[in-house]
């Protein structure tokens, strides 16, 4: 085998329509999806994994790292990461993908990886290529995919979309830095248990002497008090309304679903992209 086609699905929206737009328009190639567990993941992307994984007729392959996330904070002297110090990313979803490429990247295999960067991202780089014998495709950019088209893709394939799009923005880990504020408030009402797991790993941190929260400006114990919670809460249905004028006066905006970051500015534009997407 001199050749590899591999394609990294976070449990997004965008990771995934790339994935059914491969399967339709290069079904030849013999692409391997595969998914780099954390083991943190909100049970959501599980099922819609299980649901897409029905739709590509193969299997996605597990990439779980060797050591979990709370071998790494003890690593990292229990601070934790956050976006200028991702060593969630590093550790748990990048070191195992090259671990599972470098014995076929050493020998001359040459891997093409397909990234999920729509046309509509035009500022946004893919995974960037750490080896030689990489070469990394943006196939939704090529064929002019925005974020209406992927909509449209996971439709009209019967796939749909992550239930958590309901609630939240994007994927990644229950206690994920990148999270607005409001979408700690819903993971506190739909899943209180993982909220609860990151408010104790977040109070060890502290009492360790880490800088960082997992939300920024305040503790999620703060967060979590009944009057803030609604402050957050009103907040979000202002932005949701001034969102829904700003549509009505361009048509050329409505149609699409109004997500988290469209209320709260592009954070997601600096997010992990192997994470995210």
């Amino acid at each position: 085998m001199n050749e590899r086609h591999i394609l990294g699905l976070s449990g997004g929206r965008d990771s995934a329509a790339l994935a059914v737009y491969m399967r339709q328009n290069q079904p030849e190639l013999a692409i391997e999806y595969f998914f780099t567990d954390t083991g943190k993941e909100l049970p959501e992307v599980y099922t819609f994994l299980d649901r897409l994984e029905g739709f590509l007729g193969r299997p996605i392959i597990r990439l779980n790292p060797d050591r979990d996330f709370d071998f790494w904070l003890q690593e990292y002297g229990n601070f934790l990461p956050s976006p200028k110090t991702r060593w969630c990313t590093r550790q748990l979803k990048l070191r195992p993908l090259e671990a599972w490429l470098r014995a076929d990247l050493e020998r001359g295999v040459v891997v093409n990886s397909y990234v999920a960067i729509r046309a509509d991202e035009s500022a946004r780089e893919g995974y960037q290529a750490t080896h030689p014998n990489m070469r990394v495709h943006l196939p939704l950019r090529a064929a002019g995919v925005d974020k209406r088209g992927v909509i449209e893709i996971l439709r009209d394939a019967d796939v749909g979309e992550p239930a958590y799009y309901a609630w939240r923005s994007r994927s990644g880990c229950t206690f994920c830095f990148f999270q607005q504020k409001i979408e700690w408030v819903r993971l506190l009402e739909r899943h209180p248990e993982a909220f609860e797991e990151a408010r104790t790993y977040e109070k060890t941190a502290q009492e360790h002497g880490s800088p960082f929260t997992w939300s920024q400006g305040e503790s999620l114990a703060d967060l979590a008090r009944p009057e803030r919670t609604e402050a957050i809460k009103a907040d979000f249905q202002r932005r949701l309304v001034r969102e829904h004028e700003r549509r009505r006066r361009n048509p050329l905006a409505g149609d699409l679903p109004i997500d988290v970051q469209d209320l709260y500015g592009p954070s997601a534009e600096s997010a992990c992209l192997i994470c995210h997407k």
